[in-house]
């Protein structure tokens, strides 16, 4: 063993929990700002059904609604990630720095899939009432102009869902989300820190911008291409018009195939993996840089 490996490395400085929290908000605010125009790109896509390219869905929505179109809804992405990416990331990096100062060594993937999924599911139930806006307002301009909802914004909707419909179809899908969830973030966050890793010690790649975008690039994919059937279940549960119960959501995948094929499942794929790439990137390397610099500069 060389002199290098022999030396212990110096912890880092532990980051509050609330810091955890509230850095893991901004970073995924910041990614959806950026982003967004791809979620309605990509929800229009997997309500519609029958046949429907990225391009042919774009021109559509641009002639026919304009360009602030791409941005409806936003409030609800951000209200989202305000609540879902809050409670996901902070949890994650919390459980991370528990880690960090109890035992020596990084934990292995096993462990960080457990932080990660578990993370994910919390954050998934915390976030659905906004997820659930979030996909309506998306592709409200999409259905005939009798079946709009017409929400002003994340507030109204929030209000009107639960007057009209009842509270509970605020979490509509909450099983679909929280198993998407699961996956998301077992793909997203334990990949980002295992390839990370793998990048550092077998590439010799230097921490800092460049192996955080190349890791997240990788979990991005990963993630897009895991996480799309249960997208495709969960966008179709949430823009259900039902005051009933609504179908399970293996019974939607299960339809899908038997009407629209296998491939169907990863309908979408393209707008959502240019959606979940760029934003798992942005995301995680602004968290990193946040971390990095409230641990230089707090007192």
């Amino acid at each position: 063993m060389s002199k290098k490996e022999e030396e212990p490395k110096e912890k880092k400085k532990p980051i509050p929990p609330m810091v955890n929290f509230l850095l893991g908000g901004l970073s995924g605010m910041a990614g959806t700002c950026v982003v967004h125009p791809m979620d309605v790109i990509k929800n229009t896509m997997q309500v519609h059904k029958g046949k429907a390219s990225v391009i042919n869905v774009i021109s559509t929505i641009y002639s026919q609604e304009g360009f602030f179109k791409f941005y409806s809804g936003l409030t609800a992405g951000l209200v989202r990630q305000a609540t879902y990416t809050t409670v996901r990331l902070g949890i994650y990096n919390q459980m991370q720095e528990f880690w960090r100062q109890k035992y020596v060594g990084r934990p292995n993937f096993v462990v960080l899939a457990f932080m990660a999924g578990t993370a994910g599911a919390v954050g998934a139930f915390c976030g659905t009432p906004a997820d659930v806006a979030l996909v309506r307002m998306t592709i409200d301009g999409r259905l005939p102009v009798d079946q709009r909802r017409n929400y002003k914004n994340v507030v109204d909707a929030f209000i009107r869902i639960a007057r009209e419909e009842g509270i509970p179809t605020l979490w509509r899908g909450s099983v679909a989300t929280i198993g998407r969830a699961i996956v998301v973030n077992v793909s997203q966050l334990a990949t980002y820190s295992q390839v990370k890793h793998l990048l550092a010690t077998r590439l010799n790649v230097k921490e800092g911008i460049g192996l955080h975008f190349g890791a997240s690039m990788i979990s991005g994919f990963i993630t897009a291409f895991n996480s799309m059937p249960f997208d495709i279940a969960k966008t179709r549960i949430q823009n259900i018009k039902t005051t009933g119960k609504p179908p399970g959501m293996f019974s939607v995948m299960m339809s899908v195939v038997k009407n629209e094929g296998v491939r169907y499942l990863w309908k979408g794929f393209w707008p959502t993996y240019c959606r979940i790439g760029p934003h798992t990137v942005l995301t995680l390397v602004i968290n990193e840089q946040l971390m990095t610099l409230y641990r230089i500069y707090a007192k």
